[in-house]
């Protein structure tokens, strides 16, 4: 299709996932073929929710026990995996399933859903929650935000206060904004693909289906909305 040449590669997206030796622990692997997005499908069958479930399997126990930290956990219908390495710190709330990797934080107040996949050196912070999303390695989330349904690159960073709106007001099927062009994404609930580097100020918003290229930069409260190439600037 035309309009998926306009998309960013998930190579331009996340370059560092090309290097994986120098990754700790466990990371999704990215649909290369496919449109980025796709793996947000939850029936995908190489999707965030099939990938994460065979990652939980691996294990027969948490290495971790996020409850010695003062965590809560739920796992009715999932296991939590958290990596001896972690940082769990008490009142976080972890439901499974969900992963969270070497040396990635936790903090206090956190609310990891399920579905999250917090990659090594990721951070969780206070008042944040995440669903059904994947922050890669070394990306945060760490003040006040909400990450549903999206992917934070490496070295990603949410300003206090920031949100990834996932959802229309009227709960329709999300569209992606390309060259002025809206394209449906045969998805309800999608939030943001951020690239390696992207920084957000405090009390910005991503409308759902936003892409942002690599290093690019959204201004103190500023709304974002479309897809947008590296380096781009919004404010």
């Amino acid at each position: 299709m035309e309009w998926q040449e306009s998309l960013p590669a998930t190579t331009e997206l996340f370059p560092s996932l090309q290097s994986s030796s120098e990754i700790e622990g466990f990371y999704p692997i990215l649909p290369k073929s496919d449109a980025v997005f796709t793996f947000l499908h939850p029936e995908s069958v190489n999707g965030l929710r099939s990938q994460l479930l065979l990652t939980v399997k691996k294990f027969s126990s948490s290495p971790q026990n996020p409850m010695d930290s003062g965590a809560t956990v739920d796992e009715q219908n999932g296991k939590v995996i958290v990596e001896a390495s972690a940082v769990i710190e008490a009142g976080a709330h972890l439901i499974g399933p969900c992963y969270v990797g070497p040396k990635a934080e936790i903090r206090h107040g956190a609310y990891v859903r399920a579905y999250s996949w917090i990659c090594s050196g990721a951070v969780v912070g206070h008042a944040s929650e995440t669903k059904h999303s994947v922050l890669l390695p070394g990306a945060k989330a760490p003040h006040f935000n909400y990450v549903g349904d999206s992917i934070l690159g490496k070295g990603v960073n949410l300003g206090a206060g920031t949100k990834i709106s996932n959802l229309r007001n009227d709960g329709g099927e999300v569209h992606l904004l390309i060259d002025e062009k809206r394209i449906g994404s045969g998805l309800r609930k999608f939030g943001a693909i951020l690239g390696e580097g992207c920084q957000l100020g405090c009390n910005s918003v991503t409308n759902p289906g936003v892409i942002l290229g690599c290093n690019s930069i959204v201004w103190p409260n500023a709304t974002v909305t479309g897809v947008h190439a590296a380096d781009s600037k919004h404010r």
